[in-house]
């Protein structure tokens, strides 16, 4: 079963175990399927890649050093009020949309909100 992730591309989140904790970053990468995601500076690897040439004749390969993929569950998102971690909630919003006739109607959306703050995120 594929857990409902609440936390997106782009997001600031803090690392809360692991060898990296304590280190905030930007989410790069979205795995859903496996529950992981790939966050800025977190989790580095080197990875050993097979020297080739490209069209130019410029040498590519060797050992680079990249992020490999963590955990959602060892993440939590920053609050952008106080700058810590949070849990994240849920809001429900009416909104007005259009139609491409020009008609309008009533919608709901969801809105993700601080559960410390209970500020939007």
């Amino acid at each position: 079963m594929m857990a409902n992730l609440n936390i997106r591309k782009g997001d600031l989140v803090q690392v809360i175990s692991g060898k990296d904790r304590g280190i905030t970053g930007k989410v790069i990468e979205v795995y859903p399927e496996s529950d992981r995601l790939i966050v800025e500076g977190v989790n580095r690897i080197k990875k050993h890649t097979r020297v080739g040439q490209n069209n130019r004749g410029a040498k590519t390969g060797g050992i680079v050093t990249m992020e490999a993929p963590i955990h959602v569950s060892n993440v939590m998102i920053v609050d952008p009020g106080d700058g810590r971690p949070t849990r994240i909630g849920y809001r429900k919003e009416n909104v007005e949309k259009r139609r491409s006739d020009g008609s309008t109607y009533e919608a709901e959306r969801s809105v993700r909100i601080s559960r410390r703050t209970g500020k939007d995120i």
